[in-house]
């Protein structure tokens, strides 16, 4: 039985090992291991990565979020408009401001509806901000989106947590999410696209006040060292962790293409037995995961772990029905195709490094278990 992970991490490091040290060995001795030439260096590469005036290094993706916000000037009582089908930090994001998560209902290709975005927009005139989740390295329809909120003068925050290199079509120019709103975000954690040995997180923004408050946040809110404007956080990436990201980034463009590649062989394995992830024109999809849906899909999943093959579910409970947020007043059926969605979907596995064998015994397994199933 072959044993294929959901993602591996050591078959990336092998290739790099050499470099990897080499970076770290000089972060450790010059002696500088918070916010140093690494964080300077990294954020630099990014914000001309992504094609913004501005990128703010911080401890984490949901740090990220909490502080853009807050820098956008979300405030207690206020309401935040976003998607039930994502990972928790974007919405306890807004709700450690005081702010109030309003959400709508996705689509089946797990993106926000951004038509019913507007529909809430125009009953909703308290909402001061939207965030859109790429959901899996797919774009939203940004050009859509951008023009429904600019009409109302909302904010855009984009959750690119999961989405770097991926890009959308605006007034018919090509932007990289998270350049496309007010500000953006990303995460670095381990497993995305591109990722950290441990946590780290990015603010990207054209605005300079942003940039400006972001970085007075992430160091307890105090612009000048030891005078405190305002009450922040402790939320800085470390020299190791951008030294780390430093090494990757020059890879960044090849792993995409690989995922890219990956995706591309999955869904021309796996088309005829279950529902694979549909590639729009106007938009990017880099891949962070790659999810089918089925109806049966506990049941393969079960099958598939007892045939060594790693998988994952996202996400299990959509957030209008998770305990914590019980107090906005949500229930079961509010938002059905979130809820479909929590029932079907299944994340194989993904990674540049990720052999063609490996995937043809991992669409293998699920053809079987799909014919007997039928």
């Amino acid at each position: 039985m072959l044993k294929v992970p959901l993602f591996d991490l050591t078959r990336q490091y092998k290739g790099m090992r050499e470099e990897m040290l080499k970076k770290i060995d000089e972060t450790i001795s010059n002696g500088v291991v918070i916010l140093g030439q690494n964080v300077e260096e990294i954020e630099e590469k990014i914000a001309n990565y992504v094609g913004t005036n501005y990128a703010v290094a911080v401890g984490n993706g949901s740090d990220a979020l909490l502080l853009a916000l807050q820098s956008m000037g979300i405030e207690k009582g206020d309401h935040v408009l976003t998607t039930p089908y994502t990972f928790f930090a974007t919405a306890s994001a807004i709700t450690r401001l005081g702010a109030i998560p309003i959400f709508v209902d996705v689509n089946e290709d797990f993106n926000i509806n951004v038509d019913l975005v507007k529909k809430q927009i125009e009953s909703d005139k308290s909402i001061k901000v939207v965030i859109p989740v790429h959901l899996f390295g797919k774009s939203v329809n940004m050009d859509y989106l951008k023009s429904v909120c600019d009409e109302h003068g909302i904010k855009i925050l984009e959750d690119a947590a999961q989405s770097i290199g991926s890009e959308a079509l605006v007034d018919g120019k090509k932007f990289k999410t998270g350049a496309i709103g007010e500000a953006g975000i990303l995460s670095f954690f381990p497993t995305k696209n591109l990722g950290a040995y441990g946590d780290a997180g990015m603010v990207l923004t054209n605005s300079e006040e942003i940039a400006k408050r972001v970085k007075s946040l992430r160091v307890h809110g105090a612009r000048q060292k030891y005078v405190h404007e305002e009450i922040g956080y402790n939320s800085r990436m470390d020299e190791i962790q951008a030294a780390v990201l430093n090494v990757k980034f020059s890879h960044l463009d090849e792993w995409i293409d690989a995922r890219i590649k990956v995706a591309k062989r999955y869904s021309n394995l796996l088309g005829d037995f279950v529902q694979c992830p549909e590639v729009p024109g106007d938009r990017t999809y880099v891949f962070h995961q790659y999810v089918i849906k089925t109806k049966a899909r506990d049941d393969l999943r079960e099958y598939l772990t007892n045939e060594g093959v790693g998988t994952a579910i996202y996400y299990p409970i959509p957030l209008h029905l998770q305990k914590c947020f019980s107090f906005l007043g949500y229930k079961n059926g509010d938002f059905p195709v979130a809820e479909k969605l929590s029932r079907e979907s299944l994340a194989i596995p993904i990674f540049p490094e990720i052999k063609p064998d490996e995937q043809e015994y991992v669409a293998n397994k699920i053809k079987s278990y799909m014919e007997v199933r039928s």
